[in-house]
């Protein structure tokens, strides 16, 4: 057992690695998140002192083996996450309550996950935890000598602080009032011109699911709409039977609905309206596609065609 900094760090570290590496509606991606983020606050404890982390105890036995003073062979005890949190909200500026809050809810799931019958990370959607999440993690990645980029990577540090920077709760009462005006609007017309409306949108919202848009209902009419966004971060690469599959988390940007009309930009929009989870782009490629290789089947066309050419050529000679 160790409660120094560095190796909780980088234990924190693969954690998240584990975490962006599934899918993410996978329900492990927010429990890998939640592991993480306590490995990574109890890094930031550790770096004041790893004596933080021992649970008290009258003889202090837990203290002495932080101190590394301890001789017995006996289980020893580190504090519980939400005293950590606590302490990181006393001991470090920058980590507000807010943040406490966000850490606090995230580890609760964990909780729930662990030691009950509660997929609790299939209800708790990424657009609920997510900025908070990333917020935490920058904040704590600071105290220990560190940054997004070095305990996220590069792509997945990009889209976090963008997350950061755009996030913004005052849009709340804006978005609010534009889905209510639109459903406003929807619901004033004749039940053949909104069905039409509705069947429409799902055709149209197929199509462009095959453009690399994702499908979401909207929240004003409740037709089918859809979201688009940036891809970022690791791209998974499968081979299902004769279909080499690539997948790739993409944050969302934009919603449009075809049915009503309503149009939303920017991810403080979309988490106002609840379309703020983010998904995964799944692409199904042949193998030839793929790697850039000639299809058998048309080989005799191709080589057919050369010999062709390169006559032309000689008679030219």
């Amino acid at each position: 057992m160790s409660w120094e900094k560095d190796p909780l760090v980088a234990k924190a570290k693969l954690f998240f690695g584990y975490a962006f590496g599934v899918p993410r509606e996978d329900p492990r991606f927010g429990l890998y998140a939640a592991m993480g983020l306590e490995l990574l606050a109890r890094g930031a404890v550790a770096s004041v002192s790893p004596t933080l982390l021992a649970e008290p105890s009258g003889d202090h036995k837990h203290l002495l083996y932080a101190l590394g003073r301890d001789t017995t062979r006996g289980s020893n005890r580190s504090i519980g996450t939400s005293r950590v949190l606590q302490l990181c909200q006393q001991l470090f500026s920058d980590f507000t309550n807010e943040d406490r809050s966000s850490a606090s809810a995230l580890v609760n799931r964990r909780n729930d996950e662990l030691h009950s019958g509660v997929s609790a990370f299939s209800e708790y959607t990424t657009q609920e935890w997510i900025a908070g999440f990333y917020r935490c993690c920058s904040v704590l990645a600071a105290v220990c000598d560190e940054d997004l980029e070095s305990i996220f990577g590069v792509g997945e540090a990009k889209i976090a602080k963008e997350t950061i920077e755009k996030f913004d709760r005052k849009v709340l009462s804006k978005v609010k009032g534009t889905i209510a005006a639109h459903k406003k609007v929807f619901a004033s017309l004749k039940k053949v011109e909104r069905d039409a409306k509705i069947e429409k949108a799902k055709k149209e919202s197929d199509l462009l699911a095959y453009q690399n848009h994702h499908r979401v209902k909207c929240p004003a009419c409740g037709a089918v709409a859809t979201v688009e966004g940036q891809v970022f971060g690791a791209v998974t690469v499968m081979q299902e039977l004769e279909q080499v599959v690539t997948k790739q988390a993409v944050m969302p940007e934009s919603f449009s609905c075809v049915a009503c009309g309503l149009e939303l930009s920017g991810f403080s929009e979309l988490v106002a309206a609840d379309l703020g989870d983010q998904y995964t782009r799944t692409i199904y490629s042949s193998p030839e596609e793929y790697y850039g290789l000639v299809n058998p089947e048309s080989l005799e066309q191709i080589r057919w065609l050369a010999g062709e050419h390169y006559g032309l050529e000689y008679n030219n000679e």
